[in-house]
């Protein structure tokens, strides 16, 4: 790193926020492999989208086909997979977008590096708390079967932890609510990141 000298540019975050006409943060949805995170995500992008924000997604299946592609499923390389996220969920922030992320995100020490590396005050975090008995039953990609086989190792929920946060936070339980509610609750909670000073 001696080397390497960071560059500024004449373009700030502000300008760039003012442009977009609306604060820009990441909302991190978290929780096990089938609980409805991505089909949240693509939910509440185009609810924002309809509004007229600059929006995109960071999923983690889409992820591991290109820039964390030579990541496995390892202690190791989940975390560095969700460093790698942080790090490109930064800089959609300071392009004064909204970036929404779908993460299993199973570590709390995992969450607290992104958040760090975000910025607490850019960061939103929903839970996605459906039962593990639900997730199995829908496990449309099978994976469940094969963790329980023994075929897939390291699978969240079965074969490797997921921390419950602890704390207040959002917490959304499709077993129970149904998608437009939950975009509808999720989007009332994001007010206070959408209105507050954004740029000055």
């Amino acid at each position: 790193m001696g080397n390497v000298v960071k560059q500024t540019y004449k373009v700030t975050v502000e300008q760039r926020r003012k442009q977009s006409g609306h604060n820009s943060f990441v909302i991190w949805l978290f929780g096990l492999s089938g609980s409805g995170k991505s089909t949240i995500a693509n939910a509440l992008e185009q609810a924002l989208f309809d509004e007229g924000k600059r929006t995109y997604v960071l999923d983690g299946d889409n992820l591991r086909f290109g820039i964390n592609q030579n990541l496995g499923f390892s202690s190791e390389d989940r975390t560095e997979n969700q460093r790698r996220v942080a790090e490109i969920a930064k800089l959609m922030v300071d392009a004064g977008t909204i970036t929404i992320a779908a993460f299993i995100s199973p570590l709390r020490s995992d969450r607290e590096m992104v958040k760090a590396i975000v910025g607490k005050e850019n960061f939103f975090e929903v839970f996605v708390n459906t039962p593990i008995s639900e997730c199995e039953k829908r496990d449309v990609k099978g994976l469940y079967k094969k963790a329980r086989a023994g075929v897939i190792q390291n699978f969240t929920g079965i074969s490797a932890v997921f921390e419950k946060p602890e704390g207040d936070i959002l917490t959304i339980d499709t077993s129970q609510i149904p998608l437009n509610k939950a975009v509808v609750i999720i989007r009332n909670a994001l007010s206070d990141h959408l209105n507050k000073p954004a740029f000055e």
